[in-house]
């Protein structure tokens, strides 16, 4: 709910003021922070159990799911409108750590639900 809240604040601190380089920043924030971070929570807790013993699978993969699509997530928010507004002042590496985090949390997320989901 907070990056839900914090996306539509960008949004409309965006429109009022027309600044553009906070685009990418609401579209993140709102399709990673609030729509990805709802659908991997609902299929962690909805889908099939994995086996009585662990219901939802490594729950060490889905924490580290967790803490590293926030991070990536919280590090593009910070760098990204940083490094539109000065490119020449912010480095693009924060951003490619930022994607990196993202993808491995993706690929964290479809390692512990695919058993979830796979014909037994």
């Amino acid at each position: 709910m907070i990056y839900f809240v914090a996306a539509l604040s960008v949004g409309a601190v965006q429109a009022i003021l027309q600044v553009p380089f906070l685009g990418p920043t609401y579209v993140h924030m709102l399709v990673v922070g609030w729509i990805t971070q709802m659908i991997f929570g609902v299929a962690y807790w909805m889908f099939p159990k994995y086996s009585p013993e662990t219901p939802r699978g490594n729950n060490t993969i889905a924490i580290a799911t967790f803490v590293l699509l926030n991070t990536g997530l919280l590090v593009r928010v910070l760098a990204e409108p940083a490094r539109a507004w000065r490119p020449d002042a912010v480095p693009g590496w924060p951003l490619a750590v930022a994607g990196v985090a993202q993808a491995l949390a993706g690929v964290g997320f479809a390692i512990n639900t695919w058993p979830r989901v796979k014909i037994r």
